[in-house]
């Protein structure tokens, strides 16, 4: 059995997305668990020449066979539920997605006080989702669970004692985080930060696994930094830079454009520190190395990228397994079978 965990080691928008699809849909998990703060973060995954945004549903629902589980530190907007449900219709999402009844509940008046607060909406740069008066109502606690919402009823189960079982009886468990190490509340660049904690440690909490039955801690770097919303960006560049590198890009969730900046050395070994990353995933090499696109095969990648590569190894102290070289799942990179 095994368990791993997929973070994000910077502000979010790594690619998450395309990573937990590409592995999900190669090792087959028994069980794909959502962790994170809650539909404030999107994910983007193309597969079969379709693309969709995902914001609640496991990224990895491409892998059929899988188990679809929301964790219980995940709050659940259920007209986002209903609705990813409804969009994922052929693959059978809804006869194999359950959410914790523990779950927070994100309701309208979360996200109007999320719309209307000056202080989230123009300082901090919040999405509007609701989720951080959701968390405030949860911390007081007065805020609803999904055992108190009717229509999520048929969509209950204990997801700690499921993925829990499925471990002992010698099954794989794969833990999607959602947004990025430094959006952490505790450990990111406050207060321009999420709601909630956002390592590793904190995921699986979420879908209440031990850190002993945890085996991989897989860290999401994109080869150059995004963000949206306030905050301090130390490698940031301008977006006349960012346009003539072809590196520009807009938020899944939000549409705004996204800031962009050079690598970040530094903030990577921190978040593989607190972490406790044992792989890193690489995404958008190809964006930043053009010679590199779409291959599959590490030895015909251009010196220049070898080289960014290493730097990130020796950096952090952490291997590369992941080469992400195209959006599509077979535009990838797999190294982990030479740390066997």
């Amino acid at each position: 059995m095994t368990c791993s965990i997929l973070v994000g080691g910077a502000w979010g928008d790594e690619g998450k997305g395309k990573c937990i699809t590409y592995l999900c849909n190669k090792d087959k998990p028994d069980i794909i668990a959502r962790a994170g703060v809650g539909p404030n973060a999107g994910h983007s995954v193309e597969f079969n020449g379709e693309k969709y945004g995902l914001r609640l549903i496991p990224s990895g629902f491409v892998q059929t066979q899988s188990k679809l589980l929301i964790g219980a530190g995940v709050l659940v907007d259920p007209n986002v539920f209903a609705h990813e449900l409804d969009y994922l219709s052929k693959y059978n999402v809804a006869e194999r997605t359950f959410i914790d009844p523990r779950c927070g509940i994100i309701s309208q008046d979360h996200i109007d006080r999320d719309k209307s607060s000056k202080h989230l909406s123009e300082k901090i740069g919040s999405t509007g989702s609701g989720c951080g008066p959701a968390n405030s109502d949860r911390v007081l606690r007065v805020g609803k669970r999904a055992e108190d919402i009717p229509e999520l009823a048929d969509y209950l189960e204990d997801v700690s004692i499921a993925c829990n079982d499925t471990l002992n009886e010698g099954g794989d468990v794969f833990i999607e985080g959602s947004q990025g190490f430094a959006l952490s509340l505790f450990y990111g660049s406050y207060p321009y930060v999420t709601s909630k904690d956002t390592t590793a440690s904190s995921f699986a909490a979420d879908v209440g696994i031990g850190p002993t039955n945890v085996d991989e801690v897989i860290n999401v770097f994109k080869a150059y930094i995004t963000r949206v919303g306030e905050g301090p960006f130390p490698t940031e560049m301008s977006q006349e830079r960012a346009e003539a590198l072809g590196i520009e890009e807009y938020g899944v969730v939000t549409g705004r454009r996204r800031r962009v900046g050079d690598f970040d050395f530094e903030l990577a070994k921190e978040s593989c520190r607190i972490n406790g990353a044992t792989q890193i995933a690489l995404t958008c090499v190809d964006r930043l190395y053009p010679d590199c696109a779409r291959t599959q095969d590490y030895s015909v990648l251009s010196a220049e990228t070898k080289e960014f590569i290493s730097q990130v190894e020796q950096e952090t102290g952490v291997p590369v397994t992941i080469i992400s070289t195209g959006p599509d799942l077979k535009d990838t990179i797999d190294l982990r079978d030479e740390l066997l």
